[in-house]
């Protein structure tokens, strides 16, 4: 198995037993030190408001859990200090919403994360900025692979 197998399957163990991140779909699609990639179906009856397109909250969250896999993926157990997000476009049910989380900066207790959530075709819908307190390390997965 090679390192970014094991890293992957590492971190796809740990959110397996995430029950919030089971009920929302979310699945881990692609790891590399430092970056993640996470990919959420839209759910009519799960992620829609009233206006039949994705909640907000639905592309937040699906953005927040990959400011925590993306932190996971330099070896940091983290807790979220503040994000800020910028809402671009929306998407309906049917759609997979991507988010794409890229480590800016790794600071020994905070990280800056950058996560970008795309649609289908590749569309920009959100950009969100995240600030991490790292509480700990997954002792298997290094800072640096």
């Amino acid at each position: 198995m090679s390192a970014k197998e094991e890293y992957t399957q590492i971190i796809k163990d740990v959110y397996s037993i995430n029950s919030f991140v089971k009920l929302c779909g979310m699945e881990l699609v692609d790891v590399e030190c430092g970056m993640v990639t996470l990919a959420m179906p839209i759910d009519a009856a799960k992620h829609t408001n009233l206006y039949e397109v994705a909640h907000g909250g639905s592309l937040a969250a699906l953005a927040d859990t990959a400011l925590g896999m993306a932190s996971a993926s330099v070896g940091a157990r983290v807790v979220t200090i503040n994000y800020t997000i910028n809402f671009i476009k929306n998407l309906h049910a049917g759609d997979v919403a991507t988010a794409v989380g890229t480590v800016i900066q790794r600071g020994h207790k905070i990280i800056i994360i950058k996560v970008e959530t795309f649609n289908n075709e590749g569309t920009l819908l959100t950009e969100m900025l995240g600030t991490m307190y790292v509480i700990g390390k997954f002792e298997s997965i290094p800072e640096k692979w």
